[in-house]
């Protein structure tokens, strides 16, 4: 049986430096609209209004069954919340999720924004310590996919990472690392193998070597990491009701480095950090 190759040509990881610049343009456009009195609905609009600009379509239109741009994910929803009604409040935790597709390849990135609420400070600091520490795991994964002889070794330093924050400084709880929900390889399709655990396996995985591009995507909660799916058939909440936070950027492994697709700089603020700077692929 034929089986399609997990490893891009360098002709192939050129034609996803743009997809991915879109992607990362239709976040740009929502992330200052993430504010109280916005319904997610207007979100999804802006980001359709941007890729659709770039000569691109959405990638999350493609998949059965879901006919919006973005997922928009609120308080203790974790990921695959769909866009409606909904009008954000003060103090909400926001994670938007944006994909598109151009002359056939993907990109993939999420983000997460706390709306601000001078009458709660307490809150905002406890929701915006939980995004910061899921974009840190985010960006330890992608770190060590520069390195990584497996891609069991970018799930361990993700986890890694969040354990060395202990308990919330805020809430006191520790973080949860959801394990149903992992990232994925990406190119001609979306979702393409192989699955990217967010935390340490006892199979290492395929091998980390140029032309591998996968989406590195924690999604993290400020308490149990139980789950389950709303009536909508697509919303993953939280069991315990605790905030979740989602990040996310595809990121390319290639002979000189790595290059973050996902984000102008290739990933070179992010990366700073741990001493990687990132190259874009010949």
């Amino acid at each position: 049986m034929f089986r399609r190759s997990i490893y891009k040509t360098p002709a192939q990881l050129q034609s996803m430096i743009e997809p991915g610049l879109i992607t990362a343009a239709a976040l740009d456009a929502v992330r200052p609209l993430i504010r109280a009195g916005v319904t997610t609905l207007e979100l999804d609009t802006i980001a359709n209004r941007t890729i659709r600009a770039r000569g691109a379509e959405s990638n999350f239109q493609l998949v059965r069954g879901y006919h919006h741009t973005i997922c928009v994910s609120v308080n203790q929803e974790v990921v695959h919340g769909i866009p409606g009604d909904h009008v954000l409040q003060p103090g909400d935790i926001v994670s938007v999720d944006c994909g598109a597709q151009f002359k056939g390849w993907n990109g993939d990135s999420a983000i997460t924004v706390v709306v601000p609420d001078e009458a709660r400070p307490s809150l905002v600091a406890m929701r915006e310590e939980l995004s910061r520490v899921t974009e840190g795991s985010m960006w330890a994964g992608i770190a060590a996919m520069a390195s990584a002889d497996y891609i069991g070794d970018i799930g361990a330093a993700i986890q890694e990472y969040i354990e060395a924050q202990g308990v919330s400084e805020v809430s006191g709880e520790t973080y949860g690392i959801l394990r149903e929900y992992v990232g994925h390889g990406i190119g001609r399709k979306m979702h393409e193998a192989p699955s990217v655990f967010n935390y340490r396996t006892p199979d290492p995985g395929p091998e980390v070597k140029p032309g591998l591009v996968l989406a590195i995507e924690p999604m993290v909660t400020a308490g149990g990491e139980a789950t389950f799916i709303e009536d909508d058939d697509w919303t993953v909440s939280t069991v315990d009701g605790t905030d979740g936070s989602h990040w996310e950027h595809s990121v390319a492994r290639h002979e000189d480095g790595i290059w973050v697709l996902t984000v102008p700089d290739g990933g070179a603020a992010g990366l700073a950090p741990f001493g990687i700077v990132p190259t874009p692929p010949a």
